[in-house]
């Protein structure tokens, strides 16, 4: 069994990442098959429940208020339009359900609807994940107590590439809501955004980062940049294809246990691309028609890849339904309070 390592040198992963190709993708596989299903894929759906008007400068990002992208700045989501969205999702298949909010980091009166959000969506026997920007300790222990399961926070890139693209927030600052996230208990759903102009070895830098962590996110999205008119990085040389697919199995090797997911990005690969994806050791997807405010393949599309691969869609064992009553019971007089 491949051991658990968080001493991985950045140099160890720049060489996992000059492999021949061949030979990475058939020591991800290996790695794959020993701590996972090889035909099973966890299926998420992200929805964004407050859009646009971000005071950030995120190079990437659409929802950013100072670019001109068309996204207009839109007020939180009401309880009944997310858990319309959530139940639409669980049909499709999906098991577990993010909510995305363009927020610097949410005030604190936000908090509880989220919460009551949180709390609806676990009724339905879903997991939940939330990716609201930098929390405070006290925030991540609120969201805990509603009962979130996952928090999405990215490294977005390597320590030192990363004031290329943001000057808003520091580096530390990401680390040390991973840490206020750790603290309260909750799973760590980490990656980053690949194709920003970065190099190899600048990619392997994103790896060794979230490698060494002092515990593996339990999900880590690689991200490959949609490029955005209005932002920064439109124009941006596109990642080659067979990177990319390097990168996942790159992630699969120094993080084994990891749920290594397809994220952004994912409407312009092939499926031949995708496949190459799955074959490296990618074993997550987002599913639905749109990620905050990109397109995403239709849930349609995405059965007949399955089909075709012989995947199918990994099941969760949430706790039970009586309990999470009594969530959202709290929430919601929480919410109105």
């Amino acid at each position: 069994m491949t051991a658990l390592r968080h001493d991985w040198t950045r140099a160890e992963i720049l060489a996992l990442l000059e492999l021949p190709f061949a030979d990475l993708v058939a020591r991800a596989q290996g790695v794959h098959r020993e701590h996972h299903d090889p035909n099973a894929v966890q299926v998420s759906t992200l929805l964004s429940i407050k859009t646009g008007g971000c005071p950030e400068d995120c190079a990437y990002c659409p929802q950013a208020a100072r670019y001109a992208t068309g996204v207009e700045a839109e007020k939180l989501m009401d309880l009944d339009a997310v858990l319309a969205k959530a139940q639409a999702a669980k049909a499709a298949g999906a098991t577990r359900f993010c909510m995305g909010a363009a927020w610097r980091s949410p005030k604190d009166r936000d908090i509880p609807k989220v919460a009551a959000m949180i709390g609806a969506v676990k009724a339905l026997g879903m997991e939940t994940c939330a990716t609201l920007g930098m929390l405070s300790e006290p925030q991540a222990h609120a969201l805990k107590h509603a009962g979130l399961d996952y928090y999405n926070h990215n490294l977005d890139s390597a320590p030192e590439f990363y004031t290329e693209i943001i000057h808003t927030r520091e580096y530390q600052d990401r680390l040390d809501t991973l840490g206020h996230v750790r603290d309260a208990g909750l799973k760590i759903c980490c990656g980053g955004i690949v194709g920003m102009g970065e190099s190899r070895e600048q990619r392997a830098g994103l790896l060794h980062a979230l490698a060494t962590l002092p515990a593996h996110p339990d999900s880590v999205p690689i991200n490959r940049l949609v490029q955005v008119a209005g932002t920064p990085l439109a124009g941006t040389r596109a990642l080659d294809p067979f990177e990319f697919v390097r990168t996942i199995a790159a992630a699969r090797i120094a993080m084994p246990k990891s749920m290594v997911r397809l994220s952004a990005g994912r409407a312009e690969m092939s499926d031949e691309l995708q496949a190459l994806c799955f074959l490296a050791g990618a074993n997550s997807i987002f599913y639905g028609e749109k990620l905050l405010t990109t397109g995403n393949p239709d849930v349609e599309h995405d059965q007949a890849l399955f089909a075709r691969l012989g995947i199918h869609a990994l099941e969760v064992d949430v706790e039970s339904n009586t309990v999470h009553a009594d969530i959202v019971e709290r929430c919601a007089a929480e919410a109105a309070a």
